[in-house]
């Protein structure tokens, strides 16, 4: 196993076929189970640490190439890349050790005649990798905050217009900071020795824990791998759950009986505590596009023990005969541009496009526009994203409002009361990056009224 070959085999199929790198990462792993222990932990750091440092690397490279990184082939262009984040970001890899290993690989891969431009490009970091002159803050600050936190220049921008400077580069210190796994305990598991028993099952693993402060029966992992490995998982003991989308569902304010629509619902992990609230004698019909992904759901719904969820496959941008006025509670929680989990999902920033926010925006409303019939009169409609975008958070919910019979309530008796502000007030929250111990979300809480109200 040669760990950098593979690396740059994993950007260069990435690339290719739009598969994330996380995942490719994590099937190459299982692959490799047998190998050395240290190779394949060099792997996941090495392409980990590239993707988090993608724009700063793409600059260093710049001011060390008389070729811009964006004209190089696509080979070149991510051989340097993992070599440079382990001459400026690896401390355990001797520059020497990056720059003779990549020569190697571009003879070996057919690239001989490039080998000389890689060695130069490389040396030349390697001897200027303390003298490098990165954005000034003052002269260029969106671009400083890009290359500081790898982040595009349009998105900073973006922010700084919505949200201000000073929010802004909160938004960026929390998307920085690596979040640790969240778990939930099922409120009868909760209640139970079996919770207290798993939790030392797997700190005795290595695993730091401490409950959130948001939400009692949930609890951060530090220092986690794999959860499926964990005890408690395969029993289903826990589900992992951002608490942001656990306080969703609880401003829903699911009832004992309700039926509710969760419409864009894979994984489940907002159905299955819809499933809680509702009870024994509750329903939730839980609906995704992907056949693929409402397999996945079910597994998660048998491992965890649930008997109130039906699951269906549908399109949320079509409505669906036979069910105007089924739901007490509409869950929709629309597909997002994501910007709000950029910190775990680090590939987004690099493949999400400002056209693109448009587009969503699209989508989210024909999703609306298909499915609010769904509700009763006097019914909830719970809208919510995994994004920091007013474009698809506030502005959809603005217009929901506006063409249709919803006004939004107030958050705050559902809320902890430390998230309470004049924007739970009017009914929505946007939750920032780390400020919560979550990640980056948005809710809004609309109820449907008779036209004549």
């Amino acid at each position: 196993m040669n760990a950098r070959e593979l690396a740059l085999d994993l950007f260069l199929e990435a690339e290719k076929s739009g598969a994330y790198i996380g995942e490719l990462v994590r099937e190459t792993l299982d692959k490799y189970d047998y190998e050395d222990p240290r190779e394949k932990a060099f792997l996941k750091r090495l392409t980990e640490s590239t993707l988090e440092h993608g724009i700063a690397l793409d600059w260093a490279l710049n001011a060390c190439s008389s070729t811009p990184v964006d004209r190089m082939k696509p080979f070149i262009s991510h051989l340097l890349r993992l070599s440079a984040c382990q001459i400026l970001y690896l401390d355990h890899v001797p520059d020497r050790a990056a720059c003779s290993e990549a020569v190697k690989i571009a003879k070996k891969r057919g690239f001989s005649s490039l080998s000389g431009f890689v060695n130069g490009v490389l040396r030349a970091l390697s001897r200027n990798k303390e003298r490098l002159e990165w954005p000034d803050r003052d002269a260029d600050p969106v671009r400083f905050l890009s290359v500081r936190h790898n982040v595009p220049e349009w998105m900073i921008g973006m922010w700084i217009e919505q949200y201000g400077a000073r929010k802004t580069e909160e938004i960026l210190q929390g998307l920085a900071v690596r979040r640790p796994v969240t778990i939930r305990f099922s409120e009868s598991v909760s209640r139970s020795p079996k919770a207290e028993a798993c939790l030392q099952a797997i700190e005795k693993k290595g695993v730091a824990i401490r409950r959130h402060p948001l939400w009692p029966d949930a609890w951060e992992l530090i220092g986690c791998g794999g959860v499926a490995s964990l005890p408690g998982y395969a029993e289903g003991l826990f589900y992992v759950q951002d608490v942001g989308g656990m306080l969703a569902v609880a401003s829903a304010g699911i009832l004992p009986g309700m039926r509710v629509l969760d419409l864009c619902s894979a994984p489940g992990g907002k159905a299955l505590l819809a499933s809680e609230y509702a009870g024994a004698t509750g329903t939730v019909l839980a609906g995704d596009l992907s056949q693929q992904r409402i397999e996945r759901m079910k597994e998660n719904i048998a491992r965890m023990g649930v008997g109130n969820i039906r699951t269906r496959q549908w399109d949320a941008c079509v409505t669906q005969e036979g069910m105007e006025e089924w739901a007490d509670v509409l869950l929709a929680d629309v597909p997002c541009s994501g910007l709000g989990v950029m910190g775990r999902k680090k590939e987004i920033r690099y493949r999400i496009r400002p056209e693109d926010l448009t587009a969503l925006s699209a989508l989210q409303r024909q999703i609306i526009s298909a499915s609010w019939r769904y509700v009763k009169k006097g019914g909830v409609l719970l809208y919510s994203t995994c994004t920091i975008n007013r474009q698809e958070n506030e502005a959809i919910v603005k217009e929901l409002t506006e063409r249709y019979p919803f006004v939004t309530e107030s958050l705050d008796m559902y809320l902890p009361e430390q998230l309470w502000n004049e924007q739970t007030k009017k009914g929505m929250l946007q939750l920032w990056p780390g400020a919560s111990h979550t990640d980056g979300f948005f809710m809004a809480r609309l109820r449907r009224i008779d036209k004549e109200d």
